[in-house]
């Protein structure tokens, strides 16, 4: 469970991190082509890929911290016990099960794009799009075994 934990915080700190190279990107991209009159594609699909990055590899992060949706107006209000069993449920009945078809459902989407080695489709964009497609796997599983770690954490706390 701390081991979990730990690879999650270190991926969310990636995350932030990466967060600051886009901000700079846009920055950059946004001041290039707005005072210089120049662009580039591969510049803003890598936006996209940095905001793929993010985006999917911080949804563990995101379950670790209670960062994720919930309907907080009913929730705040219940006890801890109620918490740990509606987050217990969630995990079981939401999570994971949404997570594994995620992962099935993907996991030829990602093997065809492998495959075709597929890049862009617009000339100067950047190649090897497959490696962007992978991180929905690779999210996923991050995700399951967050949700094992907050599982194991609510049976604890169901115990006490």
């Amino acid at each position: 469970m701390k081991s979990i934990d730990s690879l999650t915080e270190y991926i969310g700190r990636v995350t932030a991190f990466v967060l600051i190279l886009l901000t700079l990107l846009v920055v950059y991209d946004a001041m290039s082509r707005y005072l210089f009159h120049s662009g580039s594609i591969a510049l803003q699909e890598l936006e996209w890929h940095l905001f793929d990055f993010i985006i999917l590899l911080g949804i563990a992060y995101a379950l670790k911290e209670g960062a994720h949706v919930r309907v907080d107006i009913f929730y705040a209000s219940f006890s801890s016990k109620t918490k740990a069993i509606v987050d217990l449920l969630s995990q079981l009945f939401l999570i994971l099960p949404f997570s594994l078809l995620v992962i099935y459902m993907g996991y030829d989407f990602v093997l065809q794009s492998f495959i075709q080695g597929e890049g862009s489709c617009d000339p100067g964009g950047l190649s090897h799009r497959y490696i962007v497609k992978s991180l929905m796997l690779l999210s996923f599983v991050l995700l399951i075994l967050q949700s094992f770690s907050e599982i194991i954490k609510r049976i604890k706390i169901l115990k006490s």
